[in-house]
Order: structure tokens, then C-alpha cells, then sequence
């Protein structure tokens, strides 16, 4: 049974929808926790009352202009990342092609510690470091990848290697700087949604709405590549101009979020993979559940992050990153069975 929604979209099976108006329920649930919990904890129905125009001058402050910002910011940066690293196991056929295994993050990393250094500041300028690094390291590791066609478990390995060479580039930048630079790098290299405020989120949600008008096409391009390269070319699809294309959308999702926050791990490795056992077709790819698994995933590791050790608050990516390690391990060992 599928339930069609309108001419221009494909009939969705009734089980996937129900788990994404599901999933899409538990980001909104997570929202208003994230809006009411805090050393100043607020009722529900004040959170709601404080966007309205007569709330009351401290919960409007608390509620719309420090929490909201970063409520909403760990969701749609959280469906960002899942949608980059959908785009990226789609074109690798790898549960570990994400963005942060490849090295894209890390690139990103690199071009925003260049702007530090720069004495560079702001939204838009570290979101042009961001962008340039992510593409530079891209067009690195397709170069690198590229042997009569991209090869996507070579595109990994090759990946890992170039980002342990990032990794050391931004040691050398961090030691080499000046102190009050090399204490920027550090905090923002944590991956944290601290001081995160509405002219960054809605910067970057509107690369992101942009970005998101490509995706129903993009979609059907990977959906042929999945066939094979041959088999897409049979129907029509220019094969590595599409590979570059995903590159480069993927890119720019996992840019924009790595220019407010910093790199922020596991999100992209994790929020595919489980979208993909939740549906009910296993192939293809799902950019709509990724996001939506990818955005419960931050928001809840947000949380977490603020709320798990009293009287203190810990950066969004340790979180991550510790719940990646384990994810990472489990994706091994499963490789390991089935080879």
C-alpha cells in the first residue's frame, strides 16, 4: 500500500511515511525541550507564550533570543549532515563514505583555521574557509581517487589518508599561532553550538534551502548511478559530471554547518545508515529520512551536551564523537562478518 502525494512526487509506502511524520514529531518534541530546560527552567506553555507579542521581557529574552537559535540550529544542522553523508555512501556504496571518514570535515577545518589565522571573523568569512577547504580537499581526493572512473572504496581509502594529513596541517596551524588564535581554533574545533545566534542560523538555513531545490533532482541521478556506471550512461546520465555534482552539494551541506559549529562528527557516518533500516525499500537513497534521523540524532546529542553534567556544559562534538567511536566499531564488525 502507498499513499501518492500530488503528480509531481513518487508514491511513498504508508510505513516510511508514518516514520518520518514520526521522527519529524520527536525533532519538534526535542525543540521544546531544549526550549524549556535550563539552570531557568520553563513551563511549556510559557516557551509557546514567549514568541507571542506580548510574552514577557525575560522569557522572550531566554526562550527566542538564547535558546531557540540553538534548538533550531541542532536540527536543521543535524539534517545537513544527514543528508551530506546519505549523498556521499550513496556515490561510495559504503556505509563508511561519510564526510568525516573522507576527510571533507577536516578540509573544512583546515580552510576556517587559514581564516583564523587570516584575523579573519564572522559568519561569512569562516563559511568561505569552511566552503573552500571542504571543495579543495573534494577535488584532492577525487583527483587522487579518479582511475578510469571514481572508484568509491577508493575514494575512502584515499580519504583516510588525506585526512590524517589535514589532521597534522591543523596541529602545526593551532601550535604555530598566536595565542589568542590557537584558543579560537581550539574551542571552535571542539564541534559546539555555543553562542550559536539567529544571523548564523538563518545565513546558514538559507544555503541550506537552496542547496535543498537540487536535491529531487540530484536524487534521481544517484538513485541511476547506484545501477552502475554503464547502466546509468545507457539512460542518459553524464556519469562523472554527476559524481561531481553530488561532490559538491555534499560539500557544501557539511561546509556550512562546519563554518557556525566547528567539525562535528557521527552525525553523517550514522543518520543514513539508520534511515535506511527504518525504511521499507532498503536500496536507494533517502534524503528525506536522513535528514530527519540526522536531526533527531544532534538535537538529542545537544542536549546531552548541556544537560548531562551539572553546573557545566561540554561541546556537542565530544558527545558525538563518542557515540561515533562506538557506531564506527559496529560498522566494522559487521564488515568483518560479512567478508
Amino acid at each position: 500500500m502507498t499513499l501518492r502525494l500530488g503528480p509531481l512526487s513518487r508514491s511513498l509506502p504508508v510505513r516510511d511515511t508514518v516514520i518520518a511524520l514520526l521522527a519529524a514529531l520527536v525533532v519538534f518534541a526535542l525543540v521544546l525541550v531544549a526550549l524549556s530546560a535550563g539552570e531557568r527552567a520553563i513551563p511549556l506553555d510559557r516557551v509557546i507564550g514567549a514568541f507571542a507579542p506580548g510574552a514577557g521581557r525575560l522569557d522572550a529574552m531566554v526562550v527566542v533570543e538564547w535558546r531557540a537559535p540553538r534548538a533550531l540550529a541542532a536540527a536543521v544542522f543535524g539534517a545537513c549532515l544527514g543528508v551530506s553523508g546519505a549523498l556521499f555512501q550513496s556515490l561510495t556504496r559504503n556505509a563508511l563514505g561519510s564526510p568525516d571518514i573522507i576527510g571533507l570535515n577536516t578540509g573544512a577545518f583546515t580552510g576556517v583555521l587559514v581564516a583564523i589565522s587570516l584575523g579573519w571573523s564572522g559568519y561569512s568569512a569562516f563559511a568561505t574557509g569552511a566552503l573552500a577547504g571542504g571543495v579543495l580537499t573534494a577535488v584532492v581526493v577525487y583527483l587522487l581517487a579518479y582511475s578510469a572512473g571514481l572508484q568509491g572504496f577508493r575514494l575512502i581509502i584515499v580519504g583516510i589518508a588525506i585526512s590524517a594529513f589535514l589532521g597534522s596541517v591543523n596541529t602545526w596551524i593551532i601550535v604555530k599561532s598566536d595565542l589568542d588564535v590557537a584558543l579560537r581554533a581550539a574551542v571552535w574545533g571542539a564541534g559546539s553550538l555555543n553562542g550559536v545566534r539567529w544571523p548564523q542560523l538563518l545565513g546558514a538555513g538559507a544555503s541550506a534551502l537552496v542547496l535543498a531545490l537540487v536535491l529531487p533532482w540530484l536524487t534521481r541521478v544517484v538513485a541511476q548511478l547506484e545501477l552502475g556506471d554503464d547502466s546509468a550512461r545507457v539512460r542518459g546520465v553524464q556519469t562523472e559530471a554527476g559524481k561531481a555534482v553530488v561532490v559538491l552539494v555534499g560539500v557544501a551541506l557539511t561546509s556550512l554547518v562546519t563554518a557556525v559549529t566547528g567539525p562535528i562528527s557521527f552525525i553523517a557516518l550514522a543518520a543514513p545508515q539508520i534511515a535506511r533500516r527504518l525504511r521499507t525499500r532498503s536500496g536507494g537513497i533517502d534524503p528525506l529520512g536522513s535528514a530527519l534521523v540526522g536531526a533527531v540524532l544532534l538535537s538529542a546529542a545537544d542536549l546531552v551536551a548541556q544537560h548531562a553534567l551539572p553546573m557545566a556544559s561540554v561541546p556537542v562534538g565530544a558527545v558525538t564523537v563518542c557515540l561515533g567511536g562506538a557506531y564506527l566499531i559496529y560498522l566494522l564488525s559487521r564488515e568483518n562478518e560479512r567478508s
